[in-house]
Parts: C-alpha cells; structure tokens; sequence
C-alpha cells in the first residue's frame, strides 16, 4: 500500500499551512525571515489531532480527598502501597501486582493476588486523570479504588478492622498516621475492636469466587462451609455486628483515610515526555530537533492512528483514551470468565458502594465531582454485556500483556487484532466501528511504532519505591 509523502516546510510556516489544511506533499509558503526548511512528517489533519493529544495536562485535584496534595499524606501513602501488613498472609501489597519497577504491573496474563483473579492487572500510569477505575469502573475516585483490593477477598484478602491494628501496630505507620488524621482510637482494646471485621456483601462477585476456590481445594472440601447458605453469616460479619456503630465508624473512618493516602501517592505515577510529547512541542514551537524526536515509522503510525485506522475514536485526548467503555469483541482465555459483564456489572457494584463521591466518607459529597454519578444510566440501562473500559495508552510499550483478560502478549498482536478482527467474539457485541482494516504488515509496524513513542523515560523510582524504614 503506498502512503503519501511527508511535506517538507520551512520554518515559520507550519501554521499557514494548518490553516490553509495543506496535506502531506503540499509545500506551505514560508513566511518572512523564515529559516531553513524542515519536514513535517504528517498531514495537516493529523498535525491538528496531534496538537489536541500533548502535553498531558497537570494532574487534576480531587476535592473528594482533602489530603489529596498534601506531601504528607503521598508519604504515608507510598509506606502503605509498599506494605505487606494489609494483606491476610502478610505477604500481599499493592506493590504486588502494581511492579514500579514493571511500570505498575506485573507482567502476568491474570492478576495474582491471595487467590487468582478473572481480570488483568491495569497499570497505574496517570490514573489519578481518570473519571472511572477499574477495567469495569466499579469505583467513581482514586481513593474509593484503593480500598476496593484490600477487603477483597482474591487480592489482599483482608479487613478495615485489620488495616486499623496493622497501622497501630506499627510505629513509623502509626507515626505518619497520626501526625496527618489525628490519633487512632484504644485499639489495644479487643473486646471493643475486633481483629478482624468487616462488613461482607453475600452477593459479591468476589466472594463468590473465593468460596468457590475454597470449595475446590482439598482443604476447602474438608474445611469450609458454603458462604451463602441458608442462615450462615461470615465471622467477619460476625465480629463487625458485635461493635457498636460509633466503633464501627471509628474503624470505618481509618480505612478510608488509608485510602485516601494511597490516592496521594498514587497520583504522583505519572507518564509524560514521551517522543510523541516532544514532537509535538517541536510542531508548536516549529523546532526541527524535536519534531525529529518522532521516528519516520512512528510519523506514518501516527497519520494511520488518526486517519485509516480510527484508533483515535476511543483513544483520543492526552491519555490517549475516552474514559468510556466499549465492546471490542476480546477473545476469551483461558482462566478467564467465558462470560464477564464488565461495565454493567460494574454499575451495579457503584450503585451499593459506601465509598462514593456522594457519600458521608467523601470530603465533597455535594461538589461538582458527583455530577457524573447523578446521570449514571438506570440499572439494566445504557450498557450492554462485555464492556471495558478503555486503557490509557500512555506508557504502553511497557505494560504488556494487553486487554482486561491479558488476551495479547504484544502490541503486534493487539494491532493485529484490530485489523484482520480474526478471532473476535461477535456474540452479544454492539460496536459498529470495528471492522476489518485494510492495512497491510508495513502499516501495521507503524502503528506499533507510534504506540511506542507514547511511552516516557522511565519513573523516578527513588520516589515510588518502597521507603526505607
């Protein structure tokens, strides 16, 4: 297939020809005094959709988490997200899956907490920019996501009452705690504060999976009794209802602040300055360093990623995403539900949070940041089953494997995918845009050229790492 060339204009130039949409080939009249001549790689259209794609815009304020920018709360956090105390065994943390040194994940098909998981793990790369999170949005801030994995019961396994007596049981977690939130309650007192409690959803998805892997070991077989009969009540359960309201929220209130801190730091992982951001900065700047800073293929990559292949119908803006959710038609996988209901499941789950932006826990329940639940489609409305949300493709050349399920092992796969649609599941689907693409192996190189040029130097990993203690 052959593509139209590159136009070469000089310096000073390169907004006439923008405004007059000038097209690959065409040579812009240079303005007065313009200095010697330079290429833009790329068509007027695609000059004007990359300009509307750089620099990543600072990172947005959550007024939902008071200590959203507090440094403190980011240090607390960063000791939290490292820390294996908040896990059943003690040897699970938020590290775990999310590697910094494996640019927030962790490089396996399916997560793998204290139990598998149905889901691949998401990176974590300017999630704080994000309206939803998780691959299903089932969670509406930063901070509510942080505290979905810890009583879950395939991640950490573990509970608020025990994320409070792991943090007082620990000096230095104790020390940036209390200097932040204030002094934690007599949790030395266990007749008052339990060990272990929590409130446990019976309709959980989550909980559901754990009994069933429970009751499919050897030890479950023999040890466990089915979650969900008739009259049974879990000893988490059982504890929680034992405290009085007042300790409850007491326990309650720590849990989150946990989460809020762990919203604090995580919005400092951060991917920006990639050779696409530069080379944008040289179009805005007309400097012909920086526009070289993106490579010929790269260039050809990005005129089809904004052109023939479309990918910028989901995978537009700075985060190169629309923060919506989409049907794509992933292949199943094995380990995998052969049925996901993604984002309308993910509704429903919102709906019964107890840690909503619009919620008693949230520091600005009545703020603008609730606008987006309060016209959240009725249930059984608005999506249809096996919708995702789409990733952010910042940073991707680094997050592999690909899709909610880890269904690809590389980028080539994933463009491949796109275009050919060879093992697409069909059933249920409801996206008309995916079609085959008539792009030839050279193309599709490009495009996988370009997805490469939106990943950044790597992080400062004296900063994310865990601390020292």
């Amino acid at each position: 297939m052959t593509r139209a060339r590159p136009a070469a204009l000089a310096l000073g130039s390169l907004w006439a020809f923008l405004a007059c949409g000038g097209e690959p080939g065409a040579v812009a009249p240079a303005s007065s005094g313009a200095g010697p001549a330079y290429e833009v790689p790329i068509s007027a259209a695609a000059a004007q959709a990359a300009l509307r794609m750089s620099p990543v815009p600072p990172t947005p304020v959550d007024p939902t988490n008071r200590v959203d920018s507090d440094p403190r709360a980011a240090a607390l956090g960063r000791a939290l997200f490292h820390s294996t105390s908040l896990s059943k065994d003690g040897d699970v943390s938020c590290a775990t899956c999310h590697v910094p040194e494996g640019s927030f994940v962790d490089g396996r098909r399916l997560a793998l907490g204290v139990l598998p998981l149905e889901r691949h793990t998401m990176s974590l790369w300017n999630v704080a920019h994000q309206r939803w999170f998780f691959w299903d949005g089932r969670a509406d801030s930063l901070w509510s996501l942080s505290l979905v994995p810890i009583e879950d019961p395939l991640e950490h396994a573990f509970t608020r009452a025990g994320v409070a007596h792991a943090i007082h049981g620990d000096a230095a977690l104790r020390r940036g705690y209390e200097r932040l939130f204030g002094a934690l309650p007599p949790l030395e007192d266990g007749a008052r504060f339990p060990a272990a409690a929590r409130p446990v959803p019976a309709n959980d998805r989550a909980h559901q999976l754990a009994d069933e892997h429970a009751r499919a070991s050897r030890q479950g077989a023999e040890h466990h009794t089915h979650l969900f009969g008739s009259g049974f009540r879990h000893p988490h359960q059982r504890a929680w209802d034992a405290m009085s309201t007042a300790d409850q929220d007491a326990v309650t209130g720590i849990f989150v602040n946990v989460g809020k801190a762990l919203a604090a730091f995580q919005r400092q992982i951060e991917s920006r300055d990639a050779p696409f951001d530069a080379f944008v900065e040289g179009l805005r700047e007309e400097d012909s360093a920086k526009v070289a800073q993106l490579s010929p293929a790269a260039a050809r990559g990005l005129e089809l990623f904004v052109g023939e292949a479309r990918c910028i119908s989901c995978h537009g803006g700075p985060l190169f995403t629309d923060l919506e959710f989409h049907d794509t038609g992933v292949p199943e996988v094995q380990g995998a539900p052969l049925e996901d209901p993604g984002r309308s499941r993910g509704l429903e789950t919102l709906r019964a949070s107890e840690f909503g932006v619009r919620s008693r826990w949230s520091d600005d329940p009545e703020g603008a940041a609730g606008v987006k639940v309060d016209f959240l489609p009725a249930a059984g409305h608005g999506h249809g089953p096996g919708e995702f949300k789409t990733p952010s493709l910042r940073g991707v050349a680094t997050t592999a494997p690909y899709m909610h399920n880890g269904a690809f092992k590389t980028l080539e796969e994933v463009v491949e995918f796109y275009v050919s649609r060879r093992g697409a599941r069909t059933t249920g689907t409801t996206e008309k845009i995916l079609v085959p693409l008539d792009l030839d192996e050279g193309d599709q190189a490009d495009l996988v050229a370009f997805l490469h040029s939106l990943t950044g130097p790597p992080p400062d990993l004296a900063r994310l790492a865990a601390p020292d203690r």
